[in-house]
């Protein structure tokens, strides 16, 4: 029986990346071998072992066949003849297909190390095409070490553009879209991960929402890069470059969905395009079974980022009305998020990436002033519903005098 450690364990090693799961491959062992020793059974479509003391995986070297369509149409076999270089030449990209064995020799029969050295994402084998769940994940590596310089080989996108015209992608489950997608979302560069399927064809087949928005125009005083889809994409850049949290950098993402929908006569102007976003996020989010509270901050960005953006200048009354329908009162976090949102998609702009936001902390202190007046704060006197327009006149007048303290700064 033979060890090896394989997969993004060994990649990262080499390339001085962090990592956190290790995976090894177990070459001429048999089911019973591994009980023996102790170790604890996962796997349902093959044997996956978990190591007794550790819980690091450990699977018996397989070879795979395509036995029908999508992430699961495969059947799997393990046997103690098969070698570690057939179980390596079933797995994506080449520099996940090095191996390295408990004296530190690395074994790369399929150019991995290569690769990692010119910053190349390269399919293994012609394989590839048998798994549409490998687009998705070539483009969150694509999105994952943007930063150190890798590109996907042009052989290896034309399979994905195969992949995407062949069918097989909408044989892959919402769960797996969204995992994917999700985790690719919180990476540094997740604008990569969306722009990777654009370029093969992909996004408008899972996300054509999104790709809708690519060529449709915006007035150039506001948007100097014009293009929906680029500052869609250069909002997102925000999101990542703050260290937003998955539901921000998603409601960023589908933020401006609406655009797409603007009658042709009315561009490059988008008047409404808040309410016409309604419909696409919900889809979207229904479609890829989207968390609820991540589906909520979606909606609320869509349907009022506009709101946000003229905070200074709204009535008192206006401000509340807005802070009522983000829940301010029982879900803080969400007006926080909200504003974080909306501040990157003003800051997603040619020219403008750095520019002040002073809106943010002005919603932000407005939600204080709003919270610090409660019911217990009022006279005695005022009882039953009194109570609940006390609270809302109190408020709104808080609101006025926070108002007028920003506007005397600003003078």
């Amino acid at each position: 029986m033979q060890v090896y450690l394989v997969g993004g364990a060994v990649r990262d090693q080499l390339l001085g990346h962090p990592y956190h799961e290790k995976d090894y491959v177990v070459v001429g062992a048999t089911p019973e071998q591994m009980l023996a020793q102790g170790y604890q059974p996962v796997g349902k479509d093959f044997p996956v072992f978990l190591h007794p003391e550790t819980k690091d995986e450990y699977a018996l070297a397989r070879t795979e066949r395509k036995s029908g369509h999508g992430y699961h149409g495969f059947e799997f076999y393990t046997d103690v003849a098969v070698t570690l270089e057939q179980d390596l030449i079933r797995r994506d990209l080449t520099i996940n297909a090095i191996a390295k064995d408990d004296d530190g020799n690395l074994y790369d029969p399929y150019g991995g190390q290569k690769d990692l050295d010119q910053r190349i994402l390269r399919h293994v084998s012609e394989a590839f095409v048998e798994d549409p769940l490998r687009v998705l994940r070539i483009a969150r590596f694509a999105a994952r070490y943007k930063t150190l310089g890798f590109k996907v080989a042009d052989e290896t996108l034309a399979l994905m553009k195969e992949l995407a015209s062949s069918g097989e992608l909408e044989a892959l489950t919402p769960e797996r879209v969204w995992k994917e997608t999700s985790r690719a979302l919180m990476e540094d560069h997740a604008d990569e991960y969306f722009e990777v399927l654009r370029a093969c064809s992909a996004l408008k087949v899972l996300f054509p929402e999104i790709d809708a928005l690519y060529g449709i125009p915006q007035r150039p005083e506001y948007h100097p890069e014009i293009d929906c889809g680029i500052h869609t994409m250069m909002s997102l850049q925000q999101a990542c470059r703050a260290n937003y949290s998955l539901d921000v950098r998603f409601a960023v993402l589908v933020h401006d969905l609406g655009k797409a929908l603007t009658p042709v006569d009315e561009l490059p102007r988008h008047i409404m395009h808040e309410e016409r976003g309604i419909k696409p996020v919900t889809e979207v989010c229904d479609r890829l079974r989207v968390p609820t509270i991540t589906k909520q901050l979606a909606l609320a960005v869509c349907k009022e980022h506009l709101k946000c953006h003229q905070a200074l200048t709204l009535k008192p009354g206006t401000l509340w009305r807005l802070l009522q329908r983000l829940d301010v009162l029982r879900r803080p976090e969400r007006v926080e998020a909200f504003v974080q949102a909306c501040e990157c998609d003003s800051r997603g702009r040619l020219g403008l990436e750095d520019r002040d936001y002073p809106q943010s902390q002005y919603v932000l202190d407005a939600m204080q002033v709003v919270r610090s007046i409660k019911a217990q704060d009022l006279p005695p006197e005022i009882q039953g519903p009194d109570i609940g327009e006390m609270l809302i006149e109190r408020r709104i007048a808080a609101l006025g005098v926070l108002k007028a303290q920003y506007t005397a700064l600003a003078d």
